[in-house]
C-alpha cells in the first residue's frame, strides 16, 4: 500500500470537513465532524456527525467500510474521542478496525478527550499525522471551542441597516430594512443556531416570531431557543413568539414584579433572574454563563441597539454578519447607542472580512478584532495571526 501524499492529505481533509457540514445546526453542544476512509486511492467509508448522542462520524464511516476500512487511512476533521460518553470511544473503534493511519485537522478542546485520542492511536501502532487543514476545522467549530474554553456561547451579531446604519424608522418602524434575498438568507442563518436574543424593546416593538421557518411557515425539525432580556418583565402575554413551536427563555433582574413573572410563565415562557450590570439592566454575562449551563453553544444575536451595544461594551460578540440595503433614512434608530468617540482609532475593526451581494442588498461578515481585550471574550485580539422579524 502507498502512503498518501501531503496533497492528498489535503485533498481528503477538504472532503471531510466538508462533510461534517452535514450536521450544522444539530449536533449541540457537542461539535460538527466529518470522517473520510481511503484505501488505496478509493473512499471506502465516509460519515458526519448528525446529532449529540448518535454516532460519532468515524462509526458512521467504518460502518459504510466494512472489512474495507482495515489498512485504510482515515481523515477526521476532529480528534476521534477517547473516552466513554454518550457513545464508546472512536479511537478504539478505528483500531479495533484495522485503520492503519489516521490524519487529524485539530486537536479537541475538550478536556475528557486532549490529545489523549491520538496518544491511544499511536499506542496501538497506528500512524497519527496532525495538523492538516487546522486553521479551517478550527474556525469550523468555533462555537463549540467558545463553549468549552470561555464557558459561554459564541455570540453573533446579526444587524440589518440602511447605508445610514438606521436599523428602523424614527417611529420603530424596520420591516423591513433589506429584501426578500437577505430575509431568507437570515432564515438560513437561524438554522446554524442554538438560541436567538432580541430585547424587550425590540420584541414590543416589532413583535418578532423568532423561528427558522421555510415559506413563511414554521419548521419543525429545529427551533432554536428564543431568549428575551427584559429586566421589567414588560412582555405583554400576546406575543406571536409565545405562540410559536419551541421554547421562550426570559432574563430578568431581581427587582421584576412577581406577578409579571407569574402572567408569563401562564403562557409558556421561562423565566431566569439573573444578576444586574452597572446601570441595573440584565447582565449579558450572566445571561450567557447560564446559556452555557443548558448546553448552548451559539448565540444569534438580532436586535436591538440597546441590547446589541451591552453586548459590544462587553466584547463579547464574537462574530459579526451585516446586511447592508442600498437605501437612506436620515434619520431614525441606529444599529448601535455607544458613547460619545473622539477619534477613528476607537473603532473596532473586523478581520477575515468577506463581502457578498445578497439580493440587492450586502451582506458583510468578519470578527471583531479588540484593541484591549478582556479575558473571556473570544472575539480576535490585535495581533492574533491564528486562524427581526
Amino acid at each position: 500500500m502507498t502512503h498518501s501524499t501531503a496533497d492528498e492529505d489535503v485533498h481528503y481533509m477538504q472532503l471531510a470537513l466538508q462533510l461534517a457540514e452535514l450536521g450544522r445546526g444539530q449536533t449541540s453542544p457537542n461539535p460538527v465532524v466529518g470522517a473520510l476512509l481511503v484505501r488505496d486511492g478509493r473512499i471506502v467509508g465516509q460519515g458526519a456527525h448528525l446529532r449529540a448522542g448518535e454516532a460519532h462520524a468515524e462509526v458512521h464511516a467504518l460502518r459504510m467500510a466494512g472489512e474495507a476500512a482495515r489498512g485504510a487511512t482515515a481523515y477526521v476533521t476532529l480528534e476521534p474521542c477517547s473516552h466513554f460518553g454518550r457513545t464508546p470511544p472512536c479511537a478504539d473503534a478505528l483500531i479495533a478496525a484495522g485503520i492503519r493511519r489516521v490524519v487529524v485537522a485539530a486537536a479537541d478542546v475538550n478536556p475528557a478527550v486532549g490529545g489523549r485520542g491520538i496518544e491511544r492511536l499511536r499506542a496501538a501502532g497506528v500512524e497519527v499525522r496532525t495538523g492538516v487543514c487546522e486553521a479551517q476545522a478550527l474556525r469550523q467549530n468555533e462555537a463549540f471551542r467558545t463553549w468549552v474554553l470561555h464557558h459561554r456561547p459564541f455570540v453573533v451579531w446579526k444587524c440589518a441597516a440602511t447605508l445610514d446604519g438606521r436599523i428602523a424608522a424614527d417611529s420603530g418602524h424596520s420591516q423591513y430594512v433589506t429584501g426578500a434575498v437577505a430575509r431568507a438568507s437570515v432564515q438560513d442563518l437561524r438554522r446554524t443556531v442554538d438560541a436567538i436574543a432580541v430585547g424587550a424593546e425590540t420584541a414590543i416593538a416589532d413583535d418578532p416570531r423568532l423561528t427558522v421557518r421555510r415559506h413563511g411557515e414554521a419548521e419543525t425539525a429545529h427551533q432554536p431557543l428564543r431568549v428575551v432580556f427584559d429586566a421589567r418583565l414588560r412582555l405583554p402575554a400576546h406575543l406571536q413568539m409565545l405562540r410559536e413551536p419551541g421554547r421562550t427563555l426570559v432574563y430578568t433582574t431581581a427587582e421584576a414584579a412577581a406577578e409579571d413573572e407569574a402572567r408569563l410563565r401562564a403562557v409558556g415562557a421561562e423565566v431566569v433572574r439573573v444578576a444586574t450590570d452597572i446601570d441595573g439592566r440584565v447582565s449579558v454575562r450572566a445571561a450567557l454563563a447560564d446559556l452555557a449551563e443548558r448546553g448552548v453553544c451559539n448565540l444569534l444575536l438580532e436586535g436591538g441597539s440597546h441590547l446589541a451595544t451591552a453586548f459590544w461594551q462587553a466584547q463579547l460578540v464574537d462574530k459579526v454578519v451585516y446586511y447592508v440595503a442600498p437605501k437612506l433614512l436620515g434619520s431614525g434608530v441606529p444599529a448601535l447607542r455607544g458613547p460619545a468617540t473622539d477619534h477613528m482609532q476607537q473603532a473596532i475593526p473586523l478581520a477575515e472580512v468577506t463581502w457578498a451581494a445578497c439580493g440587492e442588498d450586502l451582506r458583510v461578515e468578519g470578527y471583531p478584532v479588540y484593541a484591549c481585550p478582556n479575558h473571556v471574550s473570544s472575539g480576535r485580539r490585535a495581533n492574533d495571526v491564528h486562524g427581526t422579524d
